[in-house]
């Protein structure tokens, strides 16, 4: 044993969980009805991040155009991605019928999406759903989707979409979701 001082290193048990999961959450209006006016949707987005706040998770991004929503969500080690939709999707949907008459009857689409994002790309989606309006102006929501779900799983969009998120491509129909 050397003689002199020597340090003692001293394992500390970590008393809690940690988690980064960042993801991109994506829903649209019942039928893809282009109801959410631009006044409406700039209070609708704060909105959503305040209630992705109160569920614990960290909203990076909220953004969306008339007939659908996208988030960036650090999600909370507690919270389960449905969770998060579900509360965001119920309280949302709730507040936008006091918001307007023209609102009344307001309901979201039943599916929706929800992809992981490394931290690297977390500036990208940010710029991606900041820019939603322009994007609009060239691509249409469906073709939207079906471009994320070819970026996350590749070539195997019909086989995907028929054994993983069959209930999600119905509620976004129109979308070949005959097999492959």
């Amino acid at each position: 044993m050397p003689r002199g001082l020597t340090a003692r290193y001293r394992i500390l048990a970590t008393p809690q969980s940690l988690a980064l999961v960042i993801v991109h959450v994506i829903f649209s209006t019942h039928d893809r009805d282009p109801v959410l006016s631009h006044p409406t949707r700039h209070d609708l987005h704060a909105y959503l991040a305040t209630r992705a706040r109160l569920t614990g998770c960290e909203c990076y991004c909220a953004g969306g155009v008339s007939d659908h929503m996208h988030l960036a969500v650090r999600l909370s080690r507690t919270v389960t991605v449905a969770k998060l939709v579900e509360e965001l999707k119920t309280s949302s949907s709730k507040w936008l019928k006091t918001q307007s008459p023209n609102l009344k009857l307001f309901s979201w689409q039943s599916g929706y999406g929800a992809f992981s994002v490394g931290p690297s790309d977390l500036p990208a989606l940010r710029r991606y759903i900041q820019t939603q309006e322009t994007h609009h102006a060239k691509h249409s929501f469906q073709d939207e989707f079906r471009g994320v779900v070819e970026e996350v799983w590749g070539g195997v969009r019909r086989a995907v979409c028929v054994g993983l998120i069959g209930n999600l491509c119905r509620a976004f129909s129109p979308w070949d979701c005959g097999g492959p």
